[in-house]
């Protein structure tokens, strides 16, 4: 489990090798990540973006940005918590992934919450 803090905000990944969806003939890894964002603030915060970064083995670096996460942009209330999970192919064994979310708070204030880097390790996760 990768964790990191932003404005009171929790981001944890949990990263996982799909064995069954990869080929190593085709150079084809599958990796699905479970996300859970924890408002600990005293107010309401919504996701409006995301921002990634993922670095397909040593050195090809893909950018991925858009509204939400998997179609929602979920608003997250004091004390709770919203969960999700996607998924990344590489070309390579490895590889990590991080980002950043872009959050609203009441009607004005928008900033951004790190999502930690996180291994992608074929067989290892």
């Amino acid at each position: 489990m990768y964790t990191s803090t932003t404005e009171n905000i929790e981001v944890s990944v949990q990263p996982v090798y799909l064995d069954g969806q990869s080929n190593w003939m085709e150079k084809k890894f599958t990796f699905a990540y479970f996300i859970k964002i924890t408002n600990s603030s005293n107010s309401p915060v919504k996701l409006l973006r995301r921002h990634w970064y993922i670095t397909d083995g040593d050195a090809a670096v893909k950018e991925v940005e858009g509204i939400g996460v998997v179609g929602k942009q979920p608003i997250i209330k004091p004390g709770k918590s919203h969960k999700y999970n996607s998924f990344c192919v590489l070309e390579n064994m490895e590889g990590s992934m991080s980002g950043t979310y872009l959050m609203k708070r009441g009607s004005e204030e928008v900033f951004k919450i790190s999502i930690p880097k996180f291994a992608l390790r074929a067989n290892a996760n």
